[in-house]
C-alpha cells in the first residue's frame, strides 16, 4: 500500500487561542485503510482530521505550520474546494452542511455542482445503500438527527470520494441504523478500497470494523497501530479515558486472556476455557422498580397526545398519535426509537417548549396551554439536542449562571461552581461554548440544566458525542440528580445508559408507544428490540448468548454474576 495521507511536523493554533490544538504531529495514513480516529474530548481529533481536506488551514486560517498531502496534493497550496474531489467529509456538526431544500436535492448536489452527468444515479445509489430512498422528497428542516446525519453521509457517498471521513459515525443514529451504516462503510472500505477514517469514541464499533487506530492526546498522536495491537493495550487506553469494550472486561473478569472483536467470538473464547458462568441469577439485583413501592405521584401526564408539523405544501404531517404518558416521581425513562419515531417532539410537549395539537399536558400541576413556557422552565429543564442552542451568554459560567441568578437564589455562584466541577468544565468556565469540543459542549448542557434544579429534567441524546469517561460522568450525575429533581426523560440511541441509569423504557414507533417495559425485559424481547430497530449493549448480549438468566445490565453485574465461580473455573 501506499501513503494517501501525509502530515510532516503539523502544528496548527486556533485563532485567539493561548496554546496549539495540534502540536507537531507525524502521521501516515496508507491508502484502503479503515482508521479510527480516538482520544478524550478536546485530545486534538476533529482538527486533525480538518487538515485532511484542508479547512485547516484554508477555512480556520489560524497559525499553521508543517506539511499535509493528500494523495500527493500539498492542502497549503490547494483548497478546499479542490480537495473534496479526493476526500468526503461528515462533520460532527453535519446538520450545518445540509444546504439544499430537499433530501434528494441534498445527495445530489455535490456531483451536480461538479458537472458531473449521472449526478441522478448517484444520489439513488447512496441514498438506497443507507436506507433513506423513503426520504428522498422530504424537507431537510423536517429530518430527526439521525435522519439528518444520514443524508450527510449520502452527500458524501455521492461523490465517491477515495478518502472518507465520519467525525461521530453514530451521533444520533438509531443502534441498528449505526452497526449498517459501519457495515456500508467497512464495504466501501473493501470492494471499493476507500480509505475511511472515523472519529469514534464507542471501543465497540473500533475493536469490530477498524483496521488501525490513532490514539490522540494533547494535540499529538500517541500512537498509530493496528487495531489488534491498540486493543491489547488496555491499560494505557484506559489512562486516556478510554476504557476496553465491554467483551474485553467480560473476559478479564474470569481471567481468560484474549481480545475477542465481536460478541459471538467472546462467547466462544469463554466456552473452550472452561470459564462460562453458571448459577448467575441469585448475583445479579433486581432492577429498580421492580419491587412493589407506594403509589409516587405524577409529575408530568399526557392524555390523549397528539402533535403534527405543516409542510411546506400546508399539509398535516403527524408525529404523535393519541399518546397517553404518564411520568412518576422517581422514574428515570429512556426513551428509545428508531430515527423519526417521534422522541425529540414528545419531550418538547412534556417541557411545555411547545403545545400539543391535541390532547392535554398536566407538568407538575400546571397545564402547559394555560402558562408560557419561561414560565413552566421553573418545573422542567430541556437540554436541546444541539448543544449551540443553550449558549446565550459569553461565556459558559454565565450560561449555567443564567437561570438560578434570574430566579434569585442566594447559592448561585455556588451551585455554578460545583455544577462545573461535576461536568468537568471548571477549567473552561470562562470560554464561550460555541468555542469548545462537541464533547464539552453535551456536558455544558447537562450543566446548564442541573443549574436550573427542576422537578423533570428533559435531556435529548445527553451522552452523543461524548467520549466514555465523560458518557460515565455524565451517567453517574443523572443518578445522582434523585435527590434534587423528582424525575427524569432522556431520549436516547445509547443503549449503556438505558442499561445502566433507566428504571423505564418507553419504546416509540412512528408515534406511538410501542412498549413501556424495564430495561431487563427490553433486551430480553427480541421481536421488540428489531422492531424498534435497537441493539442491546455487549455485556447483555454475552450474558444471553451464555444463558444467562437474567441477563447482567453492566460489567459491574456481569463481575457480580460471575464471582461464585472464578474459584470453580481456577480450581
Amino acid at each position: 500500500m501506499s501513503a494517501i495521507i501525509e502530515l510532516d511536523r503539523v502544528s496548527f493554533r486556533y485563532p485567539g487561542a493561548t496554546r496549539d490544538t495540534l502540536r507537531n504531529v507525524c502521521l501516515t495514513i496508507e491508502e484502503g485503510d479503515f482508521v479510527a480516529v480516538i482520544g478524550g474530548n478536546g485530545s486534538g481529533k476533529t482538527t486533525l482530521c480538518k487538515t485532511f481536506n484542508g479547512l485547516v488551514p484554508h477555512y480556520w486560517v489560524g497559525e499553521f505550520a508543517g506539511e499535509a498531502t493528500v494523495a500527493g496534493v500539498d492542502t497549503y497550496d490547494s483548497s478546499v474546494a479542490e480537495l473534496s474531489g479526493t476526500v468526503g467529509y461528515v462533520y460532527q456538526d453535519f446538520q450545518n452542511q445540509l444546504v439544499r431544500p430537499r433530501v434528494r436535492d441534498e445527495v445530489e448536489f455535490g456531483p451536480m455542482n461538479f458537472g458531473m452527468a449521472d449526478f441522478a444515479e448517484r444520489g439513488e445509489e447512496a441514498m438506497e445503500a443507507l436506507g433513506i430512498t423513503h426520504l428522498a422528497d422530504r424537507f431537510v428542516w423536517q429530518l430527526s438527527g439521525g435522519q439528518a446525519h444520514l443524508t450527510a453521509l449520502a452527500s458524501v457517498l455521492a461523490m465517491r470520494p477515495r478518502v472518507i471521513v465520519v467525525d461521530e459515525p453514530v451521533a444520533e443514529v438509531d443502534p441498528a441504523g449505526a452497526h449498517a451504516l459501519y457495515e456500508r462503510l467497512t464495504q466501501l472500505n473493501r470492494e471499493h478500497g476507500i480509505t475511511v477514517v472515523v472519529i469514534e469514541h464507542h471501543a465497540e464499533f473500533i475493536s469490530q470494523y477498524a483496521k488501525s487506530v490513532v490514539l490522540m492526546d494533547d494535540g499529538a498522536p500517541v500512537w498509530h497501530l493496528p487495531v489488534a495491537e491498540a486493543a491489547a493495550r488496555a491499560d494505557e487506553l484506559a489512562t486516556h479515558g478510554i476504557p476496553a469494550p465491554q467483551i474485553i472486561d467480560a473476559c478479564a473478569a474470569l481471567d481468560v486472556a484474549g481480545a475477542p472483536r465481536t460478541v459471538a467470538e467472546a462467547a466462544a473464547l469463554l466456552r473452550d476455557a472452561g470459564a462460562v458462568p453458571v448459577g448467575a441469577s441469585s448475583a445479579v439485583p433486581a432492577e429498580a422498580g421492580e419491587e412493589a413501592a407506594e403509589p409516587a405521584r405524577a409529575v408530568v401526564t399526557a392524555s390523549s397526545l397528539s402533535h403534527g408539523y405543516r409542510t411546506v405544501a400546508g399539509d398535516l404531517m403527524p408525529v404523535l398519535h393519541e399518546l397517553d404518558l404518564t411520568v412518576d416521581a422517581g422514574d428515570r425513562i429512556a426513551l428509545v426509537g428508531g430515527n423519526g419515531a417521534g422522541k425529540s417532539t414528545l419531550m418538547r410537549l412534556l417541557g411545555g417548549l411547545q403545545v400539543p395539537r391535541g390532547g392535554t399536558i398536566v407538568l407538575d400541576g400546571v397545564d402547559t396551554r394555560s402558562t408560557s413556557s419561561a414560565r413552566l422552565a421553573d418545573h422542567a429543564a430541556y437540554l436541546f439536542q444541539r448543544p449551540e442552542q443553550m449558549f446565550l451568554k459569553d461565556s459558559i459560567r454565565a450560561d449555567v449562571r443564567l437561570h438560578p441568578a434570574g430566579r434569585g437564589r442566594a447559592d448561585a455562584d455556588a451551585l455554578v461552581d460545583h455544577v462545573l466541577e461535576r461536568v468537568r468544565l471548571a477549567p473552561f468556565a470562562d470560554r464561550d461554548g460555541r468555542t469548545l469540543s462537541g464533547g464539552q459542549q453535551r456536558r455544558a448542557t447537562l450543566a446548564i440544566g442541573l443549574a436550573m434544579s427542576p422537578a423533570l429534567l428533559l435531556a435529548d441524546e445527553p451522552t452523543a458525542s461524548l467520549d466514555v469517561a465523560s458518557r460515565d460522568s455524565v451517567i453517574a450525575m443523572l443518578e445522582e440528580l434523585s435527590g434534587t429533581i423528582a424525575a427524569a426523560v432522556v431520549a436516547t440511541h445509547d443503549m449503556h445508559l438505558v442499561a445502566e441509569w433507566a428504571t423505564r423504557v418507553i419504546v416509540l414507533e412512528q408515534g406511538r408507544i410501542l412498549a413501556d417495559v424495564t430495561p431487563r425485559e427490553l433486551f430480553a424481547d427480541d421481536a421488540l428490540l428489531a422492531q424498534a430497530r435497537l441493539v442491546p449493549p455487549q455485556i447483555v448480549a454475552l450474558g444471553r448468548a451464555l444463558g444467562l438468566d437474567p441477563v447482567p445490565l453492566s460489567v459491574a453485574e456481569w463481575r457480580d454474576a460471575v464471582a461464585p465461580t472464578r474459584t470453580e473455573v481456577h480450581a
